[in-house]
């Protein structure tokens, strides 16, 4: 699904009735010519009201990007992106991230793209302060959004997309994904690979409430994609994509829930053991946020 406009189907409709009535005229060519140009009149005039009517109701409505061309430059960068996690540098991995407007190890712009860099530790930095509380082995980079989005009656339709180069080797756990802004669940996964070449599309409506759709992924750049729709007062349809393929629909009541989008390496976790020594890099670029307002 994708928004789109009446208006230019309503002129196509209107540029067709006339084509329609002049070849009729002319086809026929009736004696009362005058007669039937006034009904002429009257059907195009009937046509034009209706347009104006259909114009006025979508006028409200428009289209507008809330993140784009976000990664040209550390300080256009910083317009919409916040390093590290939005409640700081642990979570549920062997990485703790580290990242800010003067330190640029593990997280860069490198040509229009965003990268983040797991590096393997020798020395003991302790455990993560999140749950399950894993030894830390890795420094690596995480980012969030400055701003959150709320699917609710203003803003009832989301994109968000972007284009990524994601590691899938044992003991690497990148991901692109929204969380509550506040609270946990809820959660949407767009982009999760845990150790191995298949992502996981997750939904989290609670804890133990979650649906899964899984397909593997190969190697290179790959477009992942969700389109959110508020379905009524209380749920959003979420669709989602892989190199603009439809590959599942997932269902949350997440009406007026804030997210934050969140792009970040973790290493070992959910991904498994025998994580790398070497470097891991997970590239992004044309990340994308855009909504419909209804205002």
């Amino acid at each position: 699904p994708n928004p789109q406009s009446p208006i230019p189907i309503c002129i196509m409709i209107l540029n067709l009735n006339i084509f329609y009535l002049k070849n009729k005229l002319n086809r026929h060519n009736f004696p009362n010519f005058k007669n039937n140009k006034n009904k002429m009149k009257r059907n195009l005039n009937i046509i034009f009201i209706a347009l104006l009517i259909i114009s006025f109701e979508f006028s409200h409505e428009k289209w507008e990007d809330v993140i784009s061309n976000s990664l040209t430059d550390y300080k256009t960068f910083e317009k919409y992106w916040v390093y590290l996690y939005p409640w700081g540098s642990d979570h549920n991995g062997s990485a703790r991230m580290y990242g800010s407007s003067t330190d640029h190890n593990h997280v860069y712009l490198e040509n229009n793209q965003i990268v983040l860099r797991a590096s393997r530790i020798n020395w003991d930095e302790g455990k993560s302060t999140a749950n399950p509380h894993p030894e830390i082995h890795y420094h690596s980079g995480a980012i969030h959004s400055k701003e959150t989005f709320t699917v609710n009656n203003q803003y009832p339709n989301y994109e968000i997309k972007g284009e990524f180069k994601a590691p899938y080797g044992s003991g690497t756990w990148p991901a692109f994904w929204l969380n509550g802004a506040w609270t946990w669940p809820p959660e949407i996964d767009i982009l999760e690979f845990k150790g191995s070449n298949v992502n996981w599309f997750n939904t989290f409506r609670t804890a133990s409430d979650v649906d899964t759709y899984k397909c593997g992924v190969g190697d290179g750049w790959h477009q992942f994609r969700i389109w959110m729709t508020k379905v009524n007062d209380n749920d959003v349809d979420i669709h989602f994509y892989i190199d603009d393929v439809w590959k599942a629909k997932h269902t949350g009541n997440f009406v007026g829930k804030p997210f934050h989008l969140i792009m970040n390496l973790q290493m070992e976790g959910s991904a498994g053991g025998n994580p790398p020594s070497e470097d891991t890099l997970y590239m992004g670029r044309n990340i994308y946020v855009g909504r419909s307002n209804e205002q």
